[in-house]
């Protein structure tokens, strides 16, 4: 398999990026290449294009199997396992938050709130403990705000993230006009004359 130079920059490219989502560049590019890919990819068929080991593609399919975001075919005479990336483009994005949901937000919500269960033994403690809480509460709003967008489907996701967009740029006009100050918090400051 011959990729084209555009699509060996994205995968190159996605390959980076991967370490940064939670998986090695290879199995980042794996995916790249498994997402833009029309057919269906054999093993061999990976380990070609991307110039790695057979042993090294065997790992990073086990690895992208685990995240959910390929998906398994047989083809009718061959014996080869042949993989497809599981979905669209947003189902792709949308498994890959959950996945670190899970392996990431949850382990922290529950560790901390073991540590709030625990009374303070003294004042420091107390006060650490007043921090841990607002990092906790964060999180769990972070957490149930995140649940809501997994829910929705594409289409309103996509209205959602152009609210956003046009929500800020109502909030700092408001700010402008009532001479509040930036969204952030600060003060205007009143000037001498």
């Amino acid at each position: 398999m011959k990729l084209s130079s555009q699509a060996q920059a994205f995968v190159l490219h996605f390959g980076e990026m991967g370490s940064r989502w939670g998986f090695n560049r290879t199995v980042g590019q794996m995916f790249a290449l498994l997402t833009i890919h029309s057919e269906p990819v054999n093993a061999d068929q990976l380990a070609e294009a991307l110039k790695i080991s057979r042993g090294n593609v065997s790992m990073g399919l086990k690895e992208l199997q685990a995240w959910r975001l390929i998906e398994l075919h047989h083809q009718p005479g061959d014996r080869k396992d042949y993989f497809t990336a599981a979905g669209s483009i947003w189902d792709l994005a949308r498994t890959v938050f959950e996945e670190r949901r899970k392996r990431e937000l949850d382990p922290t919500l529950t560790l901390l709130r073991q540590l709030l269960l625990t009374e303070p033994g003294d004042a420091q403690e107390a006060e650490a403990q007043k921090k841990i809480q607002e990092v906790y509460s964060l999180l769990e709003m972070l957490d149930q705000f995140a649940n809501t967008l997994s829910k929705l489907d594409e289409k309103d996701l996509l209205k959602l993230m152009k609210l956003g967009s046009g929500l800020s740029k109502l909030l700092d006009l408001k700010s402008k006009a009532t001479g509040a100050g930036s969204r952030t918090g600060a003060k205007k400051v009143p000037t001498r004359k």
